[in-house]
Formats: structure tokens, C-alpha cells, sequence
């Protein structure tokens, strides 16, 4: 109580005694004008108080003293007053305090003040929640908006697609999503309208409407020969002994399918080609119309091919660097009709039977086959905007789940774009109505709108770019919709193994309300096209992608082509379009609820064990026959650190899964850790003994490059085949960097540094 009396006594003769003085800190504002005005009163110590408008006033700071007025007779009343009526607070503070003191308990620790979000835990339990979701997703909703983004100009970075973003830049404002914009500056290559694209073979001559972005310019003329698909192993069936065709300098013809056009152009190119020749064989595209063009990129990378590794913001300085994922030769698609007469008027061996698609003649070309193409692609700067809008967590905001759809496409793009930015808002609104509803999110959502993704995921990338170095601690899952509906029957995905438990028990959870429309379930490995790929592949971030597909016809065989079309997507799902989208937003919003509903998050680090415990008996397998065969130097190859790498891997999930089945739910501390120790595996699966801009794609399981167990895998293929010469040094190397990645993964994995496991 005396030290209350004192600290009120030394208040006052601060009050009376100390002198005072105020300071007016005229600052700028954006514009050059001087018009704030910051006054700040100090008395010994200084407090400051907000800018006060006080006209216009000089740039110079100064200081002026203020000097107190004479006491009078009422000044000292009021004073004497003041320090009455502090003696008596304190006088009362002093013996409250103490008679609790007396009166109650004295506890022996106490238990720290935690703070108590609103309405939190969640009011509604998991199954209330998914009825909830289901019942707010609106088959009419859908249909309606389904019409209204429904336009025939879908073009990266035109004005119909400047103006869709700002009416999904409206949509999240409304539903008070807080959006904001991601402006980038890149390179697309169009056709010069006014210079069309040529192909001249003898009395062929086509002007095709399709074309191939980031096909090198100019005009070639060469060997024409038919390379079936375009993969390495159609060339070198043409180049064996039985054909003996040279490929240096040729053109090449090849049919699109098996692989992406960016592969088959590529592959060409190493070949020594000068230009490629894309068309759509009526024995894979059956539902096609033979005079359909095709369009589509050569990129074999994602993101802006001119700006390898960095984001295209305006203010970025950029050296004078292609990406490697550029083939550098002419490209150019053309339609089956146009491909039916140029075989007609080829020479050369008949191709073998495994070439042969439906056209009545397949030949591989003469010698006297001159072909010329000319590209005149025109490269140009384009400004595009990605569109954010944000629902935000109550427990860890800074952590999210990412769910995005393209909006852009070359060709019309109703199933490729339009579908999946129809249900991208669909899922927005119905998420922010569950806000309302009493859900409370421990983690926010993120819902994006890409654009330029028809060019190789240029948004998607370039975003990723910008903000790689902190979105692998953040953003712990990206769902993509893009292409969600091609068809009816089958459910097809690709997903990072963290993701697959958690897919296959949504998938199931659908599939019982669905009347029987997911009839498959097929689970296959994300390609480089898919638009979740430089997520996971570049970025470390758990991914996944699915889409319902008609059987047997491939999944998305119209993409890039102007069957991409509502009539076209009716007819393939027996106009159950808006029933199928439906389900497919079931399926990717049951998912991300699940992923910011539980405590811990739901990426089963176990399904990783499986991979990586396939790819090193696959390795162990190759290096065991390559002995056997008595392979040079093979003998004193190892496997035994690298599998010791996967033992402690499973050693390491095994011991998260019993920590989590230890751990008390309600401490959130400990669930962020736990969560912390989950969201770094996929990241811990990039290499980090290869460049970012050398070898984007990182990832040793599913990247692409020297660094994945793929590469390895093939290599030992083909020293097995003799294709190749065995070099001790490379397959050291190799080992020794696939099996610190794995084994660095599971150090991070196992937490703490006392449970790491130092066997290696």
C-alpha cells in the first residue's frame, strides 16, 4: 500500500514540476504534398499521437518550448483536488489487494493466461459441416454461372480475359474476401495474322490455323520423316538397322498423343531436327473431326520461357537467359486431312505396324521428301493478372490451402477453363455462407485465378516464383480444378502420395451419394502439363488434380482444340455437365474442409514409405543384375547407405504417427509443431544439390532431370541394353545425393535432434 502512495506522490511531482514541449513533423505524402502533420507532446518521456491536419506548414522540423501559465487560486484547488482523489484510489487499491491476500488461497504456480478465440473450437462437428457444404452447393448456382463465363475469347492477357478478372476480383470483393491482384509482365507468342504460318510439300500446301507457341521463327526446309509419337524410342526404331534414316536436319512428322507436344518437339530436336510436324490421328483423337487444328506450346518447362527461374514483375531486372526447356526448331501443327495427303505423296519404307494409326497409308520418308515450313509466331510483352481472394483462419491464418483454376485458354476452353472458374467461385461463396454459418476455420483458403496457363502454367509459375522462398512454410496443399469434367464414369487424379489416403476417402465419401457415377478409380503420376505440377514439383507443395473422364477415350484428348465447347462436353457426359461439376466441387471442397477443419493435417506422411521403398528396390534390383552381368566396376557399387536412407524414413513417419496418437489434440502448440514437421516433407524431396534455374523442377520422385530416381533407374536400363558406357562416378554421385535428400528428409521428419537417426 505504501508503494501505491508513493508511485501516486511521484506522479504528481512529475505533473507539476516537469516542463513540456511540443513537436510538429511535417511528413510528405506520396504525391509530394505536404499536408500531414505529426504532433508529438513530450513530458520527460515521449508520447506521440496521431497526425493531426494543421494546414500548410514549412518542411523544417522544430521543437518549441512551452512555458507554464502563473498559479492561480483555482489551478491550485483543481491540483490539490487531483492528488486527493489519486491518495484515495490508491488508499483503496492498496487494501483490496490485501484483503484478498488474507482472505484467499495463495496457489503454487500460476497457470498462464491463454487467450480464447471467438467461438472456437468450431460450433458444428465434421458431419454437420459436410452436409452443410453439400446442401449450400447449388446445381442451379453452378448452371447459371456455367452460362455467364461462357465467351469465346479466353486469350492470356486480352481484354476479354482482363475483363473476367475484374469480375472475379468483384465476386471476392462482395463475399468479403479481402482480394487482391498479382500483376506479371511476360512474353506469349501469337500468330502474325498478317504473315500466316506455311507448310509446302510438293503439291500440298497448307495454311493451318492452329499453331504451337514458343516455336522458334523463320523458315526450314529439309527430309521429311515420320517419327510415329515422337518418343525416343520411335526414333530409334527409325534410325536402326532396318531403316538407317538420318534425322540431322530433317523435318519430322509425328502424331500428338502418348506424350505432351513440347516433349515430342523436344526429343526431335535432340535428334538433330529442324522442325517438327504435330497432327491428330483419327486412331487416337476418335471423336474428332479430321479437319480440327490443333494449339498448344513447345515449352518443356513451366512459366515464362524468357525469365528462367525468376518472377516476371515489373520491376525485375532479368539477365539475357532462355530456358533449357526451349527446343529451338521450328513447330507447327496441322490437321489429319493435311497429314492424310502428305503420307499419300510420301516415299520410303512402309512404317512398322506399331506407326500405323488410321489413315489408309503410313511411310517414313525418301530421301527426295523435301518439306518446308515456315513460322511466323510473333513474340510479344503481355501484362496478366492472377486474382486472390482469402478466407482466413482462426488458429494459424499464415497457413492455407490453395485452391486455383485457370481461366485463359487458346482454344474455347469450356472444359478447361470455364468449368473449373465456374466452381473456383461456386466453393468461395459456399465457403464464405459456412463462415456465416458458425464454421470456424483453423487454417484460411486461398482460392486463385490463373491466367496464361495454355502457355506452359505461366501464372501459376510466375506467382510461385515470386514468393518460393516462404510459400513451402505457408501454403501446406494446392487442389486444382482445372479440367475437372472431360467426361462421365471414370475419376481420374494425380496427387502427391501425402494426399492419396485423404482423396481416396473423400473420393469414397462422394462416390456413396452419387448414384453410382464414379464408377473408377484410377491413381496415376502428375505430368508436367497438369496445372498443379510446379506446386508440388517446383514449390514442394502437396498436390492434387483430378478430373471425370469417359472411358476408352483418353482423358482430355479435345483440349486444345476447338471441340472445347459446351455442345462437345454435353455430348460426352450425357448433359450431366452441371451433375458431374457438382460432385467434382464435393470432391475438392470436402478435401480443403478437412485440411483446415482437424487439428493435425490430414497428409499421411506413411504413403511416402511406399515410394520411396518402390524406386530403391528398383534401383537395388538394376544394380544387382548389372553385377551379375559383370559389369565393370559395378562391384564395388553400395547399396546399403541408401537403403539405410529409406529404413529411417519409415523409422521417422512411424514415430510421427505415434506422436500424434500421444498427443493431447487441445494443445495447439504442440499440434503446430507436429503440423510443422508434416508440411516440410514434400519440400525436403527437392534436391538441394541442383540449381532452381538450371532444374526447376527439383522434386526427386516426380521432378524432371538428372537428380530423380527415374533418371537413375533408366540409366541403369540402358548400360544393361548396352546403349550406354558405365560411369563409376555418376552412379556415385547420384547415389550420394538421392540418399542425403532421403535421408535429410527424414531427419526433419523425426523432430527433435535426439530422435534422429544416426545409423548412416
Amino acid at each position: 500500500m505504501a508503494g501505491t502512495i508513493n508511485q501516486a506522490r511521484m506522479k504528481f511531482s512529475k505533473i507539476v514540476n516537469s516542463s513540456s514541449y511540443t513537436q510538429f513533423n511535417r511528413s510528405q505524402n506520396p504525391d509530394g504534398e505536404s499536408s500531414r502533420v505529426e504532433v508529438k507532446i513530450s513530458a520527460d518521456g515521449e508520447e506521440e499521437m496521431d497526425g493531426t491536419e494543421l494546414g500548410p506548414m514549412q518542411n523544417d522540423t522544430y521543437t518549441r518550448t512551452s512555458h507554464s501559465r502563473p498559479w492561480n487560486r483555482w489551478r491550485i484547488l483543481v491540483w490539490v483536488g487531483g492528488v486527493l482523489v489519486i491518495f484515495i484510489v490508491g488508499l483503496l487499491v492498496g487494501f483490496s489487494a490485501h484483503h484478498e491476500s488474507e482472505s484467499a488461497p495463495c496457489p503454487s504456480r500460476v497457470p498462464p493466461i491463454q487467450e480464447v478465440l471467438p467461438n472456437y473450437p468450431p460450433s458444428l462437428d465434421w458431419s454437420d459441416l459436410v452436409k452443410l457444404l453439400n446442401d449450400k452447393l447449388s446445381s442451379k448456382d453452378i448452371e447459371d454461372r456455367l452460362s455467364e463465363l461462357s465467351q469465346s475469347d479466353r486469350r492470356a492477357g486480352s481484354f476479354a480475359d482482363n475483363k473476367l478478372a475484374d469480375k472475379i476480383h468483384n465476386f471476392f470483393t462482395e463475399q468479403k474476401m479481402d482480394p487482391w491482384v498479382d500483376e506479371h509482365f511476360v512474353k506469349l507468342q501469337y500468330p502474325d495474322k498478317s504473315k500466316p504460318n506455311k507448310v509446302e510439300f510438293g503439291s500440298v500446301s497448307i495454311r493451318p490455323n492452329g499453331f504451337l507457341a514458343y516455336s522458334e521463327t523463320g523458315r526450314k526446309e529439309g527430309r521429311l520423316v515420320y517419327a510415329n509419337y515422337g518418343q525416343l524410342s520411335d526414333f530409334e526404331t527409325v534410325q536402326n538397322e532396318t531403316y538407317r534414316l538420318s534425322l540431322n536436319g530433317s523435318v519430322v512428322l509425328m502424331r500428338a498423343g502418348n506424350i505432351s507436344m513440347a516433349q515430342k518437339v523436344m526429343n526431335a530436336a535432340k535428334m538433330g531436327a529442324i522442325a517438327a510436324l504435330i497432327y491428330p490421328d483419327p486412331a487416337d483423337y476418335e471423336i474428332m473431326s479430321e479437319d480440327t487444328d490443333l494449339y498448344g506450346h513447345v515449352h518443356l518447362g513451366s512459366g515464362d520461357p524468357y525469365t528462367p527461374g525468376f518472377p516476371s514483375f515489373n520491376h525485375t531486372q532479368f539477365p539475357p537467359a532462355k530456358s533449357s526447356g526451349l527446343p529451338g526448331i521450328l513447330a507447327q501443327t496441322i490437321t489429319a486431312n493435311k497429314a492424310r495427303e502428305i503420307f499419300k505423296n510420301m516415299g520410303g519404307d512402309d512404317a512398322p505396324i506399331s506407326f500405323k494409326g488410321q489413315l489408309p497409308t503410313y511411310k517414313l520418308g525418301s530421301e527426295n521428301d523435301r518439306i518446308t515450313v515456315e513460322v511466323n509466331n510473333n513474340l510479344a510483352h503481355t501484362k496478366i493478372h492472377n486474382v486472390f481472394g482469402v478466407i482466413k483462419g482462426y488458429v494459424d491464418p499464415d497457413r492455407y490451402v490453395v485452391i486455383g483454376a485457370q481461366r485463359d485458354s487458346l482454344s474455347l476452353g469450356y472444359a478447361k477453363s470455364t468449368v473449373g472458374t465456374t466452381l473456383l467461385l461456386e466453393l468461395a461463396k459456399v465457403f464464405t455462407e459456412l463462415k456465416k454459418e458458425g464454421f470456424r476455420p483453423k487454417r484460411s483458403i486461398v482460392f486463385a485465378s490463373w491466367t496464361a496457363g495454355d502457355f506452359g502454367n505461366v501464372g501459376v509459375t510466375e506467382w510461385l516464383e515470386g514468393y518460393w522462398a516462404s510459400l513451402d512454410r505457408k501454403a501446406f496443399t494446392y487442389i486444382s480444378l482445372d479440367g475437372v469434367v472431360t467426361g462421365a464414369g471414370h475419376f481420374r487424379a494425380s496427387a502427391s502420395p501425402l494426399l492419396h489416403t485423404l482423396l481416396k476417402k473423400t473420393v469414397l465419401k462422394v462416390n456413396s451419394s452419387s448414384s453410382g457415377l464414379l464408377q473408377e478409380f484410377d491413381l496415376k503420376t502428375m505430368q508436367m502439363d497438369d496445372g498443379a505440377y510446379p506446386f508440388l514439383a517446383m514449390s514442394g507443395i502437396p498436390s492434387v488434380s483430378f478430373s471425370f473422364v469417359s472411358p476408352p477415350a483418353s482423358a482430355k484428348e479435345f483440349f486444345g482444340t476447338n471441340l472445347d465447347d459446351k455442345t462437345h462436353l454435353d455430348s460426352i457426359t450425357n448433359k450431366k455437365v452441371v451433375e458431374l461439376s457438382v460432385l467434382a466441387a464435393q470432391v475438392a471442397g470436402q478435401m480443403a474442409l478437412r485440411l483446415v477443419h482437424d487439428h493435425i493435417l490430414k497428409l499421411d506422411v506413411s504413403k511416402y514409405s511406399d515410394v520411396i521403398t518402390d524406386h530403391v528396390s528398383a534401383i537395388i534390383q538394376r544394380v544387382d543384375v548389372l553385377k551379375k552381368n559383370n559389369v565393370s566396376k559395378t562391384e564395388s557399387l553400395s547399396t546399403k547407405w541408401l537403403n539405410a536412407a529409406k529404413s529411417s524414413y519409415s523409422q521417422a513417419a512411424s514415430s510421427l504417427n505415434t506422436d500424434i496418437r500421444n498427443t493431447d489434440l487441445n494443445d495447439m502448440e504442440m499440434c503446430r509443431i507436429i503440423n510443422n514437421r508434416i508440411m516440410k516433407v514434400e519440400k525436403n524431396f527437392l534436391s538441394p544439390y541442383v540449381s532452381l534455374r538450371d532444374v526447376p523442377f527439383r522434386h526427386i520422385f516426380f521432378g524432371n532431370g538428372w537428380q530423380t530416381t527415374t533418371d537413375l533407374e533408366k540409366y541403369f536400363g540402358d548400360v544393361y541394353e548396352m546403349k550406354t558406357s558405365f560411369d563409376i562416378d555418376q552412379v556415385l554421385n547420384k547415389f550420394a545425393l538421392l540418399t542425403w535428400t532421403i535421408q535429410g528428409c527424414a531427419n526433419d521428419l523425426a523432430g527433435d535432434i535426439w530422435s534422429l537417426d544416426n545409423e548412416i
